[in-house]
């Protein structure tokens, strides 16, 4: 089994990709899941209540992961849990053997949803990264929870004088990977990327370019009103329209987005979104070029 912190330490490119957590998701879908991805990424990332959909708890689904061979990434939200609850999760997963977490706010949930559950925001994120860190040292605890902490940003062109101090207050809490959220323009993400390098933040937390496999145009129209803080260019929007096959053509875009992410200094791994079919994703890690590209 690949461990996803080891191979960033060993400053290889990592690959991850979203499992689907939906309300119809058992154990037997999880591990189906897992066989699919098994021999093709490094973790696998377990959103939290993604779109606001009820799922099952995403630390009895990493453990399902951790059964089948694979290293569980385990998201945690600020909105829906008090710090108790968010505490005894973090040590919860530490118990089962989770040792990567992704600390997040947590989006909004939609308004249609009924009935909607109250947001709690106890903490805030990086209050829950600072507390996670302390667990890992708590005295009080019977044993340490051996937890590797990441967090997520989102990516964008940088105006002239930007100052990412969201970030830098996460990685001074303690985040020690960063995960963005889908950004498909190349540029955009590079000169991002570039200025935290100059701010010297990528040495001290590694970065994860989120990039999506879509199957159509409305695919990529949809993510892109319904999915906060992600960027997909009108460029991609009308390959796909134009493409016979616009499924191989969300494949190849995919593939060759990552061959670039896998050659951007600072970047040092790509998580896979595939929106509609978990299945692709070994294609489309077969079909990039990423022999030799190890993370800068």
């Amino acid at each position: 089994m690949k461990i996803f912190q080891d191979e960033l330490r060993k400053r290889n490119f990592v690959v991850t990709a979203e499992c689907f957590l939906k309300p119809e998701t058992d154990a037997e879908s999880i591990c189906l899941q897992a066989d699919a991805l098994r021999d093709s990424v490094d973790g696998v990332v377990l959103t939290d209540h993604q779109y606001g959909q009820m799922h099952l708890n995403t630390i009895a689904a990493a453990r399902l992961v951790l059964d089948s061979g694979l290293d569980p990434i385990v998201q945690m939200s600020c909105r829906n849990r008090n710090r108790l609850a968010l505490i005894a999760d973090l040590l919860g997963a530490a118990a089962l053997g989770v040792s990567n977490v992704l600390l997040i706010r947590g989006s909004r949930m939609p308004s249609a949803l009924s009935p909607r559950p109250k947001a709690v925001m106890d903490m805030t994120v990086a209050d829950l990264i600072a507390t996670a860190s302390m667990l890992k040292t708590d005295e009080r605890l019977g044993a340490a929870a051996d937890l590797f902490i990441g967090s997520t940003m989102t990516a964008h062109s940088p105006k002239p004088g930007w100052v990412p101090e969201k970030l830098t207050r996460k990685i001074d809490a303690g985040a020690q990977f960063i995960v963005t959220h889908g950004n498909m323009d190349v540029d955009a993400l590079r000169a991002h990327v570039s200025h935290l390098i100059g701010a010297g933040l990528t040495r001290r937390a590694s970065i994860i370019a989120s990039t999506f496999i879509l199957t159509s145009a409305d695919d990529a129209r949809w993510l892109r009103e319904n999915r906060a803080n992600n960027e997909i260019p009108d460029s991609i929007v009308q390959r796909l329209e134009k493409d016979k096959d616009p499924r191989e053509e969300g494949l190849a875009i995919c593939a060759e987005h990552l061959s670039q992410l896998a050659r951007t200094p600072g970047i040092s791994g790509a998580n896979i979104i595939a929106s509609t079919d978990l299945t692709m994703v070994p294609d489309v890690v077969s079909a990039a070029d990423l022999d030799g590209a190890d993370s800068e």
